[in-house]
């Protein structure tokens, strides 16, 4: 039973790791993972300094190798299901961590962060984790992400309609989490990856390869033998002349900093020594 301490959750625990555990047994192409990790290596070369220990969460940890620096020791959080002592289950979730505060100078968490039930918290959480000075490196699926697939689906569902995918924050929300979560010198962008269909169960696929599904919990409602077909016409009234529809994936990228003593600070307000109001006068009177 839910109350204000311990609020009704979003989106269903049981159904993210199955999709991850499905996704790691399948075969398909990994290229959203690709995008991912190749963006997040290059933020992380523009970076110059030495990490000590790293903390990589989610199914991103399998490109540990390529992302970070040579000679690196880092911790993978899978967010699968692994064997503790006793051989008893443990299930890691990014807003319940159980890693000692203080513990890493590096967190990367990508490709997951969408569909956390307390993302505030668990932003709060990846802060406390890092040592004063210490880098976060976030991603994930913002609003926008598979668009046109909604959208067919909002068309076969007709009257029907339920959910089949579940919702993304924007930019502009996302900026305000991190912000909110005490990082310093925060940083919030975004980048659309397009890609070219021939048909509606390929982007289906794709979801799957990379266990990104609908995770809101609930009941699942019967989509009824027809909707295969209504789904193929939803799709060939997108088409264009060579029967394609393209498909839009959001990345949004967060980083930023544990806060520390040594970092830039902005100046007191009055501290100033020059007026702007002369250096205007000047440039008029120039």
């Amino acid at each position: 039973m839910s109350n204000d301490l311990n609020p009704p959750e979003i989106f269903d625990r049981r159904r993210r790791h199955a999709l991850r555990a499905r996704a790691a047994g399948r075969s398909g192409d990994d290229f959203l993972w690709h995008h991912i990790a190749q963006d997040i290596t290059e933020r992380l070369s523009a970076v110059t300094r030495t990490f000590e220990h790293a903390l990589i969460i989610g199914p991103i940890g399998r490109w540990h190798a390529e992302i970070l620096p040579p000679n690196v020791p880092c911790t993978l959080a899978s967010l699968r299901n692994v064997a503790a002592e006793g051989d008893a289950p443990v299930a890691l979730e990014e807003d319940r961590l159980p890693f000692t505060p203080g513990n890493f100078d590096l967190v990367i968490s990508a490709g997951t962060l969408d569909s956390v039930n307390d993302l505030p918290g668990a932003l709060i959480q990846i802060r406390r984790l890092l040592r004063p000075d210490g880098l976060f490196l976030g991603h994930m699926f913002g609003a926008g992400t598979l668009s046109a697939l909604k959208a067919m689906l909002l068309e076969a569902d007709a009257d029907r309609v339920a959910p089949h995918i579940h919702p993304q924050i924007d930019l502009r929300s996302a900026a305000d989490l991190i912000v909110r979560a005490g990082f310093t010198l925060p940083v919030a962008d975004q980048d659309i990856s397009s890609v070219r269909y021939g048909n509606w169960r390929s982007i289906v696929s794709d979801i799957r390869d990379a266990g990104i599904g609908n995770v809101l919990a609930g009941p699942r409602s019967y989509l009824g033998k027809d909707m295969p077909a209504r789904l193929d016409q939803a799709f060939a009234a997108r088409a264009d002349a060579q029967g394609k529809v393209t498909e839009g994936f959001a990345h949004i990228y967060l980083s930023g900093w544990a806060p520390s003593e040594n970092q830039p600070r902005p100046a007191k307000r009055g501290s100033g020594q020059v007026s702007l109001a002369d250096i205007l006068s000047k440039d008029q009177a120039g």
